[in-house]
């Protein structure tokens, strides 16, 4: 059994600088790129997101390179992270040391639905208060919180999240990569 540290993610990070890596339970996960559709889903809800946390100041939102050293030892990047304005008044030049308040998977084509939902439950069990995985093929989103049923959205439902975002709110629709005529 491997037994890395994120001081060994960072040197291999730094030799190998065009992969992104993840440390979990001790070894080092190399990402592989994402599908298309799903990075460009990922960027429309952290753009929808920061569009409206921004000018109100409640906190950061990151997209999937941004590294938070979990309180388990792991480093694992959400495709799309929020931490509340008073857990990180400034941005770390390195790793966040603590879970995100909220953390988004987006399915790609090549990742399991089972290893998504495991790494959100990770989360949550680190801390995370809330967990979404959006699955572009299927248009659902799955919303996690811990010790509570998951939420199922389809097109149609509107997606809030009122314990942490009171007011925000987003159509599952709007989420979806256009089609141009």
């Amino acid at each position: 059994m491997s037994s890395l540290t994120i001081k060994d993610l960072e040197k291999l990070q730094a030799e190998h600088p065009d992969h992104r890596m993840e440390l979990v339970r001790g070894d080092i996960i190399v990402m592989s790129p994402s599908g298309y559709e799903s990075d460009e889903v990922a960027f429309e809800f952290g753009r929808v997101l920061a569009n409206w946390v921004r000018p109100q100041k409640l906190g950061r939102v990151t997209g999937s390179s941004a590294g938070f050293s979990l309180p388990n030892s792991d480093l694992r990047a959400p495709d799309v992270s929020f931490v509340l304005a008073e857990r990180l008044r400034k941005s770390p030049s390195s790793f966040a040391q603590l879970a995100p308040d909220l953390m988004v998977e987006v399915k790609s084509p090549n990742e399991s639905l089972k290893s998504l939902r495991t790494k959100i439950e990770e989360f949550l069990a680190l801390g995370t208060r809330v967990g979404i995985l959006i699955n572009p093929e299927k248009r659902i989103i799955e919303i996690y919180r811990l010790g509570q049923d998951v939420e199922i959205l389809q097109d149609g439902d509107i997606l809030t999240v009122p314990d942490l975002l009171p007011g925000w709110e987003v159509a599952v629709s709007d989420l979806w990569s256009p089609e141009f005529e």
